[in-house]
């Protein structure tokens, strides 16, 4: 078993198109770049959102490609959230935790959109793609509306959600061939893990000087 997955996976490295590639690369900037707080999180994400639009299409993850319509969106979003500034030229926007409240809505926007994203994909499934996995890309694609949005508000909570992405699409993408995404995911998982403890750290910060 485990040396058909490696045969799978060294035939499906060598055959990473051009398009996939570049995506990642692009993808794996903007995941740093949002760690460190750099307004290039947005130029990089939305190349690799566009690129991505086009892949999901194609291998029939439709729940990932509409995961990537609503990134493009909330990338032009998030850049101009990220750049407002008051009167005295500082930025109107600061890393900080959530609230119960907040929690709560969070929870319930995962919710809406995991069960609409589900029940769309099975429709699919049975009419149009056999291809589809609803109950994995329904949640890989839910959790990254979550994360996406809350990332555009500079909320803490945004990696967790963005881990949850990440353990979900390892496998999803590993079993589409798409293996050197299923890769790009893995690294996305490490990068934000630190992330949130970097965004933790300094949340606490900016608690402390208030």
């Amino acid at each position: 078993m485990l040396s058909e997955l490696s045969r799978q996976f060294l035939f499906d490295l060598q055959h990473t198109g051009w398009v996939e590639f570049l995506a990642v690369i692009a993808g794996i900037l903007s995941v740093w770049y949002s760690r460190s707080e750099n307004i290039l999180v947005y130029p990089t994400g939305l190349f690799n959102t566009i690129a991505y639009i086009f892949l999901s299409f194609q291998f029939a993850l439709f729940g990932e490609a509409s995961v990537n319509l609503y990134y493009t969106v909330l990338n032009i979003y998030g850049w101009y959230a990220w750049t407002r500034k008051n009167d005295q030229r500082q930025l109107l926007l600061r890393i900080t935790f959530s609230s119960p409240r907040q929690w709560a809505c969070q929870s319930g926007f995962f919710a809406a959109f995991y069960l609409a994203v589900f029940f769309a994909l099975t429709f699919i499934k049975k009419g149009f793609s056999a291809q589809a996995i609803p109950w994995a890309d329904a949640f890989a694609s839910a959790s990254a509306y979550t994360g996406m949005w809350l990332m555009t508000r500079k909320k803490v909570e945004s990696w967790y959600w963005w881990i949850a992405t990440n353990l979900a699409s390892i496998p999803l993408y590993f079993v589409k061939h798409l293996v050197f995404t299923s890769v790009y995911y893995l690294i996305l998982l490490i990068i934000a893990i630190g992330g949130l403890m970097e965004w933790r750290k300094r949340a606490k910060a900016i608690d402390h000087a208030t």
